[in-house]
């Protein structure tokens, strides 16, 4: 197992060579400022005509926009994830398409354009998946910086205009993101930055992630994925029934074991809660119970949590913080040349 060094955390060199982590993080509000002035001409042109029979989303974010969507679409809603569409969809639906370009986006397209579909697609303007979309059922949102999470902002905006989905402010979620920059910055130590403190209590732990609220759950998947890719360990985001084996099974602490003793070295659990203030009574419970259960079995809990602002804006800045996490994680392990 690798070996977490937490001066690596306020080691100058170590941090500056791992910007390359760091700084897509740090500028991802002002990319999603970029997107939105970028498709304020034709946001402004959209307006909500005819309510389309159905919604179907594609692309790398089609799962967020249907998680912020599902609670109040007024039509149904799927994000498909193969190529074409099924064959009921036609000209009395809506097709969203997020992407550059990539075959299923322009299996999507070709379909969409050739039953005659309403499409908003959501793509550099001299792309191919902007030039085989052109139609005159067609809007371009068009976009530059490549990060999927401002596309999606972007379309959300497109589609609230179409009164298919909530009102989301993409200044107010940059703003969020620009503060968990502020926050979490190399140049503050794990006593004033929530990110450190978290790649801290990870360190030596096999983290387990849960999100009660939907949108939390999607933020759960996204941060699991970056501590796996951060740290070469099984990291697992689930359901708390899932969740539950899992630290109930955890081998209690040896408070009299040697730490450089390499024999039974297995990481023990970690347990990471992500709070936006939008659990249900269901989930409510399944916290509890988890804490419980991670108190009990002396686990370490870390949480991730922002509870004011639209749901987009709790969902943005809960997954900047876990992926910050991520990246100190990262560098405290010298894995940051693997990331890059």
């Amino acid at each position: 197992m690798l070996t977490f060094d937490d001066s690596r955390l306020q080691d100058a060199a170590a941090l500056a060579a791992a910007d390359s982590l760091l700084r897509p993080l740090a500028e991802a509000g002002s990319r999603i400022r970029r997107e939105n002035v970028a498709a304020q001409a034709p946001l402004e042109a959209l307006g909500s005509a005819d309510r389309p029979r159905a919604v179907m989303v594609f692309g790398p974010e089609a799962r967020l926009v249907r998680a912020v969507l599902e609670p109040t679409c007024p039509v149904p809603l799927v994000a498909w994830p193969r190529l074409g569409l099924p064959g009921w969809v036609g000209p009395l639906d809506i097709v969203v398409v997020l992407g550059g370009g990539d075959r299923m986006s322009l299996a999507a397209t070709f379909e969409a354009v050739r039953r005659g579909c309403q499409l908003l697609v959501v793509a550099p303007e001299q792309s191919t998946l902007a030039r085989e979309s052109a139609s005159k059922d067609t809007t371009l949102l068009p976009t530059s910086t490549g990060d999927p999470l401002a596309a999606a902002v972007v379309a959300l905006a497109g589609l609230h205009r179409l009164g298919l989905g909530p009102m989301i402010s993409p200044p107010a979620i940059a703003d969020a993101m620009d503060r968990v920059a502020q926050s979490c910055s190399a140049r503050l130590d794990a006593t004033e930055n929530p990110a450190k403190l978290m790649a801290l209590e990870l360190a030596e732990a096999q983290p387990l992630v849960w999100g009660g609220s939907i949108l939390a759950a999607r933020a759960s998947r996204r941060i699991a994925e970056a501590l796996r890719a951060a740290s070469g360990r099984v990291v697992l985001a689930a359901d708390a029934g899932a969740l539950e084996p899992l630290l109930t099974a955890a081998v209690p602490r040896d408070p009299f074991a040697d730490p450089f003793d390499e024999v039974g070295s297995a990481c023990r659990p970690g347990l990471v809660l992500i709070d936006d203030d939008n659990d249900d009574e269901l989930a409510a419970e399944e916290r509890d119970r988890l804490t419980r259960i991670a108190a009990a079995q002396d686990i370490k809990l870390s949480r991730l949590s922002h509870t004011e602002g639209g749901a987009v804006e709790r969902y943005a800045t809960v997954l900047q913080q876990g992926l910050f996490a991520a990246a100190y994680l990262s560098i405290g392990l010298g894995t940051t040349q693997r990331l890059s």
